[in-house]
């Protein structure tokens, strides 16, 4: 439950790719893990140290992408678990970052393969599932291909601890227009992650705004040119969603060259906790003290 401005935060691994380091690419027509790929270099961290450091930059809620997950065991999903309850941090969202239920060659195929990692979400407690819709051009056989693949998938979920999720991502849902049909198909079955960051063009703040009073996570990504957060951008887009509505979490999404990730994760922080206090839109008080812009490790 969110209980303070504070708690609306959220982080992505998504953010921390140079922190992590390796990636495990997805080959659809496997189960398994990939083989480790340092895509970012050698990281600093593992993933299973992430909730720790998390906790330590004021920030109670992660978001996993599939591809930095290095083991699918049992053990290793109990594990990383386990470390999620010691440091106090919700695993807010599994974000499954491949598969394309629009495309009728690899529908079927990837509607399995995404349900694997739907099992996965909940064997690691996730509160959330993200699944993409498709990536094809919006047509009619492509929009009914993935309105009938994500609508199976929550029928087969149905009964589990968790709700599943699709986002304004890729061509086939480039519009708001897009976007409310497919999620009306669904019929309240697939919530809406809604991304600051997949939308441009002069009427993205309005775009947002439209699909925001249906949303119930959030990516909350801003642009930074030479390390200076784009506070225009930003702002219109928090106002866009809070005009919306929208009271869910805000996942911190990072990934400009400058400054580095902990930094930018912690500029981003402050500036949405200052706009979410300044407008009062916060479930409860946020003391003045417990704001931290500098993202630096709380007193121990």
């Amino acid at each position: 439950m969110l209980e303070t401005v504070e708690s609306r935060i959220a982080v992505s691994t998504w953010s921390l790719h140079k922190t992590l380091g390796v990636t495990f690419p997805h080959d659809l027509d496997s189960d398994g893990v990939g083989p480790r790929e340092e895509s970012y270099g050698p990281g600093s961290a593992r993933l299973i140290d992430l909730p720790a450091l998390v906790k330590s930059h004021w920030i109670e809620r992660l978001e996993v992408c599939s591809f930095h997950l290095p083991s699918r065991d049992a053990g290793y999903l109990a594990e990383f678990r386990d470390a999620l309850a010691s440091a106090g941090v919700a695993l807010q969202t599994m974000l499954i970052e491949a598969g394309d239920l629009s495309n009728p060659v690899t529908a079927g195929r990837d509607g399995k393969w995404i349900s694997g990692w739907v099992e996965t979400a909940i064997a690691l407690g996730a509160e959330h599932a993200r699944i993409i819709a498709g990536k094809q051009k919006p047509s009619r056989e492509a929009l009914d291909l993935a309105a009938d693949g994500l609508t199976a998938i929550a029928d087969r979920y149905s009964e589990a601890p968790i709700r599943l999720f699709t986002e304004n991502w890729f061509d086939l849902l480039a519009t708001p227009e897009l976007v409310n049909g497919l999620l009306d198909r669904t019929e309240g079955k697939v919530g809406l992650n809604g991304d600051f960051g997949n939308w441009s063009g002069p009427g993205k703040y309005d775009d947002l705004a439209s699909i925001f009073s249906r949303a119930e996570l959030c990516h909350a990504k801003a642009g930074f040119t030479d390390g200076v957060l784009d506070a225009d951008d930003y702002g219109q887009c928090i106002h866009a969603a809070e005009s919306a509505g929208y009271t869910g979490p805000y996942t911190l999404i990072f990934d400009a060259q400058a400054p580095d990730e902990w930094a930018g994760i912690a500029i981003e922080r402050a500036f949405l906790l200052d706009r979410l206090a300044e407008a009062g839109t916060g479930l409860g008080p946020t003391p003045a003290a417990s704001v931290h812009p500098t993202g630096s490790a709380p007193a121990r």
